[in-house]
């Protein structure tokens, strides 16, 4: 039980991967509050949960937007209040936004991608943060996928949030260097969720073929299991990832399990990040100043 005892508060966890987060995490030991925005699936999803839990353990759901700022600041007092002490955030909470050429999508909608993938991401650990600090360690884990590290034509508002979303996990590792509080990002890989049917539903012609039918793919064989990426937030949560912060770790193509070993060249390079390639990265012998 690799997290027994810790508390976790986890975004967007009334269904899908944040739901199997939290399933991996009450495997663990973990005491859990679940949080989205549609209360009935959550209350049912906390019923659910609580049956596979040990007598021990809390389980607790609250409904938030991470759009709106008010329910963001109240999932923070309500996780206080329940659990006293928290140790783990998972911004796992997001959404595809319009799908479609740039200049023939919705702008409100785009905008609103970026509310909820990019600054409810940000304002959660904003929030978060000053109470890790006071304690002295605490672990945060944002999502990222795909997204982040290849262009995503035609769904342009999740590929610029999840690119947004690691930088700025790069970044605020920075700012908590020497406090124990570790953050990191994550690629759980190819998913079977709802997302992956609202690319489906919304068809070829706007969210293109080749995306279309590599989705279409995905469906058919299965995709990565959804334990697969809970289980890297597992070990991201747990002590045995101290240290190792700042990065993007992809669950199904990187030795997560192995990290540790190899913290040093993880603290002292800039492998699992996102960089920029100059010619000679690929061996081209032009492009030096």
């Amino acid at each position: 039980m690799q997290l027994k005892g810790k508390n976790a508060v986890i975004t967007g966890s009334n269904q899908g991967f944040g739901k199997a987060i939290a399933q991996e995490f009450i495997a663990q030991g973990a005491n859990v509050l679940i949080c989205a925005r549609n209360e009935q699936l959550l209350d049912a999803t906390r019923l659910e949960l609580s049956k596979k839990a040990a007598g021990f353990q809390k389980i607790y759901a609250c409904q938030v937007d991470v759009a709106d700022r008010e329910s963001l600041y109240r999932l923070y007092e309500t996780a206080l209040k329940k659990f006293d002490t928290i140790d783990i955030l998972v911004n796992n909470a997001g959404i595809y936004g319009p799908k479609g050429a740039i200049e023939e999508i919705d702008w409100d909608e785009w905008a609103e991608a970026i509310k909820i993938n990019l600054l409810g991401t940000v304002l959660a650990c904003k929030i978060f943060i000053p109470h890790f600090k006071n304690n002295g360690h605490g672990k945060i884990i944002n999502l990222s996928g795909g997204g982040a590290t290849a262009p995503l034509p035609r769904i342009s508002a999740y590929a610029a949030s999840k690119a947004a979303v690691v930088r700025f996990t790069e970044t605020l590792s920075e700012e908590l260097k020497g406090t124990g509080v570790d953050v990191n990002c994550i690629a759980p890989g190819p998913l079977n969720t709802r997302l992956l049917d609202e690319v489906l539903e919304a068809g070829m012609e706007k969210v293109g073929k080749t995306f279309y039918e590599r989705s279409l793919a995905q469906k058919q064989q299965g995709g990565t299991p959804l334990a697969k990426g809970a289980q890297l937030c597992v070990f991201l949560a747990s002590e045995k990832s101290n240290g190792i912060t700042g990065k993007l770790i992809s669950a199904v193509w990187d030795p997560w399990n192995e990290l540790p070993e190899h913290l040093d060249d993880l603290n002292n390079s800039d492998v699992y990040t996102l960089r920029r390639i100059i010619p000679k990265d690929r061996g081209m012998d032009w492009g030096d100043v």
